[in-house]
C-alpha cells in the first residue's frame, strides 16, 4: 500500500513563482490524497507480475475574486474529485538472480505494464449551485489506454551504503479524452491526454544501532511533458516538472516493510503547452511546497 499527500498552491509560469497570487489572496489551492493498493506476485526470484489500484480524494479550492472597486466578481468555489482511478498491470524481470549471492550487491530490473481506463475522466460536482465538470487537476482517471517502461537499479558501497535508481514514463497515445474543461480558449476546450514520468537516485545506508532501520537521500523528477511520445498532444494540459530532494527513512522487520519521505522542491517549472503556444501566451501552474510519500508492504 501506497499514499501521497501534496497541498498544491505555489502559482508557476515557467520557474518563476506568481507571489503576487498569495498577497492578492487569489491562490488555488489542490489538496490530494492518493492511496495505492497493489498486489505481486513472483513466479520465482527474478519475475513477478504487479496489479495496481489508485484511489483519490481531491479538494480544489477558488477563492472569491473581487475587482478594483471591492466588488466581489466571482464566488468562492470547492469542487471534490474522488473514486478509482487508472489501474495498471505490469512484470519485471531482474537481470542478475538475487539469490546469487548473499547479502546481493547489485541489480538492475525492468518493467513493462499496461495502464487501463478505470478512472473516471469526467467527473462532476455542485459548484455554487449548479453542476461543473471538476479541473483536469483532481480528475480520477484520464481517459486512455497507456503503457509504461520503468527500471529499478542498486549497487553496493563501501561503509554499508547502497546507491540505488529508478525511472519509470507512462507512454499515452491519445490525444484528447472527449472530456469539455469549461474554460474559455477554443485550443484548451477539450482535455488532453498526456505523458507522465518519474525518476529518483539516491544513496540509502544502515542507521547506526537501530537494528532494521535504514535512511536515505537522493533527488527526484516528476512531471507532464509538452508533447507525447507517441501520438498528437493537444487539448489542455498544464506541462512542467519538479525537482526535488527527497530524505527518506525504512524500517523492516520480519515480512514487513515501512517506508516513508517527503520530497521538497527545488525547481518547479511550467512549460509552455501547446494551446499555449498556439494562442502565444504561457499559462501557470500551482506545485506544491512538498510532498508526504508512505509505503507499507507484507510478503505472504
Amino acid at each position: 500500500m501506497g499514499f501521497r499527500k501534496q497541498r498544491s498552491h505555489r502559482h508557476f509560469v515557467g520557474t518563476v513563482e506568481q507571489t503576487e497570487r498569495e498577497e492578492q489572496h487569489t491562490e488555488i489551492v489542490n489538496d490530494i490524497y492518493l492511496y495505492d493498493v497493489a498486489l505481486t506476485y513472483k513466479f520465482n526470484p527474478r519475475t513477478s507480475l504487479t496489479v495496481s489500484v489508485p484511489i483519490q480524494h481531491a479538494t480544489r479550492v477558488s477563492p472569491a475574486r473581487f475587482n478594483a472597486a471591492g466588488v466581489q466578481t466571482s464566488p468562492k468555489a470547492v469542487s471534490h474529485g474522488s473514486g478509482v482511478g487508472d489501474m495498471s498491470v505490469s512484470g519485471r524481470v531482474w537481470l542478475l538472480d538475487p539469490g546469487r549471492e548473499i547479502p546481493p550487491k547489485q541489480n538492475i530490473s525492468f518493467a513493462f505494464g499496461v495502464k487501463l481506463p478505470t478512472g473516471n475522466e469526467g467527473i462532476t460536482d455542485v459548484v455554487n449551485g449548479r453542476s461543473v465538470v471538476v479541473d483536469q487537476s483532481i480528475q480520477a482517471g484520464d481517459g486512455g489506454y497507456g503503457f509504461a517502461v520503468g527500471t529499478d537499479m542498486y549497487k553496493r558501497l563501501p561503509w554499508r551504503l547502497t546507491a540505488f535508481g529508478s525511472g519509470l514514463y507512462l507512454f499515452n497515445p491519445r490525444n484528447t479524452n472527449g472530456v469539455r474543461t469549461g474554460r474559455g480558449r477554443a485550443s484548451e476546450a477539450i482535455m488532453s491526454v498526456s505523458d507522465q514520468y518519474l525518476a529518483r537516485a539516491g544513496v540509502l545506508f544502515h542507521v547506526p544501532k537501530a537494528r532494521g532501520w535504514t535512511a536515505s537521500f537522493g533527488a527526484r523528477m516528476e512531471g507532464v511533458p509538452v508533447r507525447d511520445a507517441f501520438g498528437k498532444s493537444g487539448g489542455f494540459r498544464r506541462p512542467g516538472y519538479a525537482i526535488s530532494l527527497e530524505p527518506g527513512v525504512n524500517y523492516v522487520r520480519g515480512k514487513d516493510t515501512w517506508s516513508f519521505s517527503v520530497p521538497v522542491p527545488i525547481e518547479r517549472n511550467r512549460r509552455r503547452s501547446t494551446s499555449d503556444m498556439i494562442d502565444g501566451r504561457h499559462g501557470d501552474a500551482a506545485f506544491a511546497d512538498y510532498l508526504i510519500v508512505a509505503g507499507w508492504s507484507h510478503r505472504f
